[in-house]
This record gives structure tokens, sequence and C-alpha cells, in this order.
């Protein structure tokens, strides 16, 4: 077998990764695409590394600087947005490995899946803003869909112990945050260092404010709806402080399977880059006798309301999740820069989704429309724009 291999989004956490993933996978993984938005000295070195025939440069202004330090390539460069389009659909590559961060990436993703590659997707956003269009895509191309999500994955390689109508339930699992056993009067007085003191993980600012809200879990429960075709109704999560069992799936006879595995996403990746395959890999073997005990518990609805949401939006469908999203991405970004209190995050994502006006989510232009509705409703609730948003998303 024979993998050719684009991934974009190669200078962050997933993509340097995935890298010493394929390079431990040795041959018959080949890197022939490459992406970066700004970090362009780390792209050069991974260029320098894996020779890749084809790189992407998606923010142009820094295009000549990446020319000048690989003065004497000759390989063939991609630039601006539409250069991930075009790398994602290239001859050479038959699988994408999609980890860039925001909207930015959602054409090159449906552009992957649309000529039938395999997808192996590791941020949120297609299937949390793009999940119902880019389920059908791939469904009409034959493109698969493959989680690098640790929980996603989790789930995913459960399910092989059965097929998605004997499923009875699916469990995602999650830290719980810093404020595990908090209760509404203790998050009333979060400050922006407590929200950013992770009892586990060393993440960046968004991600870390979305576990603390459990935001990241909620995301996971629309993403879920969509990669495993089941009604939102079967999906739970519980708090597992440990961070050891990724996720669980029962099925109709009583058999619950759970993946397990230290929090290492080199594991999540390479199997999503081996699928159906399983082979020797750099992930650190788990030691259940170091662990000794592993805690389960539900999460508090009254501490974690972004959870309720998430259902609610992922019922609706349509623009819903992309406002979901969006409100969430800007409300965060509000309370970092001091301008909200913790707990204002989810009453602005719950305030635009009570203006929004759902809408079909029929073609990527009409979710990105919601999704910057969604921003500018938020920064207008906030004063921090002159102008006022529509007060409804516009629709077509």
């Amino acid at each position: 077998m024979s993998r050719g291999i684009a991934i974009l989004g190669s200078t962050g956490s997933i993509g340097r990764n995935a890298l010493r993933v394929i390079d431990a996978l040795g041959p018959g993984y080949k890197v022939v695409g490459l992406s970066a938005h700004s970090s362009i000295e780390l792209l050069a070195e991974q260029v320098r590394c894996c020779k890749p025939a084809c790189v992407a440069v998606s923010n142009g202004e820094y295009a000549g600087r990446f020319r000048a330090l690989m003065d004497g390539w000759d390989a063939e460069l991609l630039v601006g947005p539409d250069g991930l389009v075009e790398l994602a659909r290239s001859d050479g590559v038959d699988t994408v490995l999609t980890a860039v961060v925001g909207a930015a990436g959602l054409p090159s993703v449906l552009a992957a899946a649309r000529t039938g590659k395999r997808l192996a997707i590791a941020n949120k956003e297609p299937l949390v803003v793009a999940g119902e269009l880019l389920t059908r895509i791939a469904r009409e191309n034959g493109s698969m869909l493959l989680p690098v999500d640790s929980e996603h994955s989790a789930v995913f390689q459960a399910m092989q112990s059965g097929t998605t109508s004997e499923i009875r339930r699916i469990i995602l699992t999650g830290s719980g945050g810093p404020f595990r056993g908090a209760s509404r009067e203790d998050l009333e007085r979060v400050t922006r260092e407590q929200a950013l003191s992770h009892p586990t993980w060393q993440m960046g600012p968004k991600i870390t404010i979305d576990s603390a809200t459990m935001m990241n879990k909620a995301l996971e429960v629309i993403e879920a709806r969509w990669l495993f075709d089941v009604p939102v109704e079967k999906i739970e999560v519980l708090i597992h402080p440990e961070s050891i069992v990724h996720s669980l799936v029962e099925f109709v006879d009583g058999s619950v399977v759970a993946q397990l595995g230290e929090p290492d996403m080199c594991l999540p990746i390479q199997y999503a880059l081996t699928y159906p395959k399983r082979v020797a890999g750099i992930a650190k073997p788990l030691r259940l006798e170091e662990i000794g005990k592993l805690h389960f518990e539900r999460p508090a609805p009254e501490t974690f309301r972004a959870l309720k949401l998430a259902y609610e939006v992922a019922r609706t469908g349509g623009t819903a999740p992309a406002v979901f999203n969006a409100a969430n991405e800007a409300a965060v970004e509000a309370f970092l820069a001091g301008h909200i209190r913790f707990v204002q995050i989810v009453e602005l994502i719950e305030h635009c989704l009570d203006s929004h006006e759902v809408g079909r989510a029929n073609t990527l232009e009409e979710l990105l429309e919601a999704d910057a509705w969604a921003r500018a409703q938020v920064r207008t609730r906030l004063g921090l724009e002159t102008h006022s948003a529509p007060c409804r998303a516009p629709q077509r």
C-alpha cells in the first residue's frame, strides 16, 4: 500500500505530530503536500525535511518570505486561500489531514470530499459548522471521513465491534476542566487566570476556555451526530478526569466497548492514516497498573450550560451549528480581552441562538453568512461596533 498525504496546517501541533507519525511509519506513507498560514520558518524546515511535491501558503503576504527561505527549491508553490483548495484536490494526494483552525479550512475540506479523498479530520469546524453539507458531499463522492480528534477516534474504533443500528448510545468523555464540581455561584466569580488554569493540560487560550465551559464537549456532540449518523439522543457526555478512557460505545446487547490509551495525539493520527490496518507506532503504551483507578461522573447541567445548548443545536441543524460555533469564538475572544465575565460566554451564545432565524445549510456560502452574522451580533451586543448587525441572518 502506498499513501500520498497532504497535511493542511502542518505547522500546528497536529501537523507536527502527524509528520512524526509518518516518518515512523516508513515506506508507503509519503508526504506529498504541506500548508501553513504564517509560520513560514517552520514550514521551510518541514519542506526541506519531507520534500513534498507541493506547498501552499494560505496568507499571500508570506509567500515572498517563503520563496526567499527556499532559494533553489523548485517544487510547486500555491498561494492564498485557493491554494489550500488546489492542494486538497491534487491528483497525487489520496489522504488529506486537515488541521486548519477556523472557517478558513472549510473550502479545502469540501474540495477534498468532492474529489473522493480520504479525509482525516483533526479540527472541529468541518463537522460542527458544515457537518450536514460535508457528510452529504462525502457520501455522494465516496470520500471516507476519518476522525483524528481523540474522542471521536475512540468512538470510531469502538464501533468496529458492531453496526450503527446496534448502538444504544455513544459516550464522549471529558476532563471537566478547572471547574468540575463548581456551582453557578462559583462561576460568577471566575477570573481569567482561573479559567486558563487547566488541571491537566497545557493548551492554547481558546481551547482552554472551551474546556472550562465544556464547550469543547458541546461541539463534539454535534460532530458525533454527523460523523456517526446517529440521533443526538444517543450521544452522552461523562466527565472522566484521568483522560484515559477516550470514549465508549454501548451496544443494544449491553456490551460496552471503550478505547483507552495514554493522552497522546499520535495514536489517533496514526489510526486515521493507516485505517483499516494497525501497525506499530510511537504512542506511549498504557500501563493500567500505574493508574489504579478511573472515575466517571455526569456533568452538572447548571455548571456546564453549553452542553444543553449543543443538544438543541444538533436537533435544529441548518445554520444553527455555525452560529453556535461562531458566537462561542467571538464570546471567548471577548472574555480573554477582558470585555465580559466568564458566565457571559454562554449567555452571549444563547442570545445569538435566540435571535437567529435558522436557515438551510445547502451551501458553504450560507454557512459562512451565518458565521459572520453571529460574530457581528456578539460584537454589537457588547458595544464593540458602532454599526448594528442585522437581527436575522440573510436567507436564500
